[in-house]
Order: structure tokens, then C-alpha cells, then sequence
């Protein structure tokens, strides 16, 4: 069983605590400044329960867990099993493409990018957040991994130029970053600090970059 699976409903009421919550609006927030003006044909790639391909207006998702599928498809998202490194979608088929923390979790996020791109028409948008590796989030994420967290210690966390540049390798040219989570690293309270900086701030514990299909 996809340890997603398992853990589909664990993850998806995370969201509804006071960090979660508040996380949430914020990523939310400083992903939709990057999207294309609407109406766009949009697909989520690692769409897992689907709050933010609803949230941010994405009629498409693709994941490999069934059970975050469910929830997914719940919430009014067009969804289809499989994995990003061989998206089930022909080539062009999009006009934007939308990656929340996925990086952080695929075997070959590499190839995952190349499918992006593959599936992304002429002038087409890849909005991908992360949590970068300088971050001090990815420190705290870390430290639960090691005392056994069910989620994190699957996570993998890469440093932001390693992040463009695998973009930049396969056509595609970032054109913004933004920054937010400018506050130390907890998941107890809602986050106080709302800004969100234009550009990479290794301080910040979520980053949104835009990459175009050149």
C-alpha cells in the first residue's frame, strides 16, 4: 500500500488545525500570484487530497495514491492515477502546471521536470513550491524525520539553485520567485508573519518560483 494511501485523511486534517490553516492561505496566497490569468487548462501534479488544485482553480490532478485520489476527487478535481515521471497525459496537453512540495517527495524529480515540460503547450507555466534546503523549515522537518515521522521521512529537501537549474536544463526560464514563511519553524500557532518577499530568501520556509515553457 502507498504509505499515502495510509495516511490520506492524517494529512489532509492537518490543514484544518491553527498552523495548517494559516500555512495553507499563505502558500496558497503566494502560489496564485505566479499563475497564468484565467481561464486556464491547468493539472496538478502530485494533486494528493486536492485542496490547493481547488483552491487555485486546477480542473486536473495526477497522483499515485488512491486514497488521496478519493479525497481529490471529492472536492470536484478531474483525477487520473500515476506518477509524474511518466505523466498519463499527451504532449501539450496544458497550459500550466502546478507542483506543491512534490519535489520534495519523488524518486526523480529530474525526470518529473521533463514531463512538466512535456505536457506544457508553447509558453506554458510550471508554478512549483518547495521548501528549500538552505531553509531552517527543512532543518525542523528533518529532526522529525529522524524521531520517526510517518510523512517527513520520506521527504527530501533540495537547495534552490539545484531547483532551477534542473528547470533551466530542460527549456524552461524561471521568471519570479517569492518567498514566504518568514518565521522560525513550528506547527503549533497560526503564522504571524504574513509577508511575502519578492525572490529566494533562505529564511523563508516556502518558496514559489515560475518556470516558462521557452
Amino acid at each position: 500500500m502507498n504509505i499515502f494511501d495510509r495516511l490520506a485523511q492524517r494529512y489532509d486534517l492537518w490543514y484544518e488545525k491553527p498552523f495548517g490553516r494559516s500555512a495553507f492561505s499563505l502558500e496558497r496566497e503566494c502560489l496564485k500570484r505566479l499563475l497564468p490569468e484565467e481561464p486556464f487548462k491547468g493539472l496538478e501534479v502530485g494533486v494528493g487530497t486536492g485542496r490547493f488544485a481547488r483552491a487555485l482553480g486546477f480542473e486536473f490532478g495526477v497522483d499515485p495514491s488512491h486514497g488521496m485520489l478519493r479525497m481529490a476527487k471529492g472536492r470536484g478535481i478531474l483525477c487520473v492515477q500515476g506518477v509524474g515521471e511518466s505523466l498519463p497525459f499527451k504532449d501539450e496537453s496544458f497550459d500550466a502546471l502546478l507542483m506543491v512540495v512534490t519535489i520534495c517527495f519523488v524518486k526523480d524529480p529530474e525526470a518529473v521536470i521533463r514531463e512538466s515540460i512535456r505536457v506544457l503547450k508553447s509558453r506554458g507555466a510550471l508554478v512549483l513550491g518547495f521548501i528549500p534546503k538552505e531553509s531552517p523549515w527543512a532543518d525542523f522537518y528533518k529532526k522529525k524525520a529522524e524521531a520517526g515521522h510517518p510523512i517527513y521521512k520520506y521527504a527530501r529537501f533540495y537547495p534552490f539553485g539545484d531547483v532551477v537549474g534542473m528547470l533551466e536544463e530542460v527549456g524552461f526560464k524561471v521568471d519570479r520567485v517569492l518567498t514566504t514563511l518568514m518565521e522560525n519553524p513550528q506547527e503549533e500557532v497560526p503564522i504571524s508573519n504574513r509577508e511575502v518577499k519578492e525572490g529566494f530568501d533562505p529564511e523563508g520556509g516556502f518558496v514559489c518560483l515560475r518556470g516558462i515553457k521557452i
